[in-house]
Order: structure tokens, then C-alpha cells, then sequence
């Protein structure tokens, strides 16, 4: 059988775990993660936003495009 070698945030995860918990902690380590999945998600938007150089009006214009690709009846 192989083994696995777990990484630190995996070590940690499972010790964290090995504690007996109710619903409520889960709740609330649920909402923890939640909300560092979104600032993580917010720090992202906000770097590309400088490196791509946008502005609300390219902002606009994007969601504002019909980004489908038109029907062509001679693709069958």
C-alpha cells in the first residue's frame, strides 16, 4: 500500500478536526473559510484591475457586449 505524505496545511487541517465539534463550530469555521476565499478572491480582482489598466467605462463595455458567438445556419 502507498502512503501519502500530507503537506503542513493538510497536517494542520486534520488536527484541527481531530477534535470532537458540533454544528455550530463547523458553522463557523465554514463562514471563516468563506470569508478568506473572498478576500482572497477581492485581492485578485483588485491586482488585475491595475494590471489590465481598467476603468468602469471598459467595465461597462464589457458587460454591456453580447459576448455570444452568432448563429451561423451553414455550422450544421
Amino acid at each position: 500500500m502507498e502512503s501519502t505524505v500530507l503537506n503542513p496545511t493538510q497536517l494542520f487541517l486534520f488536527q484541527m478536526f481531530a477534535r470532537n465539534g458540533d454544528e455550530e463550530r463547523l458553522k463557523e469555521l465554514k463562514e471563516v473559510w468563506l470569508e478568506h476565499l473572498r478576500k482572497k478572491v477581492d485581492e485578485e480582482g483588485k491586482r488585475l484591475w491595475v494590471e489590465k489598466n481598467m476603468s468602469e467605462e471598459m467595465m461597462d463595455e464589457i458587460l454591456n457586449t453580447h459576448l455570444r458567438t452568432p448563429y451561423n445556419p451553414n455550422n450544421r
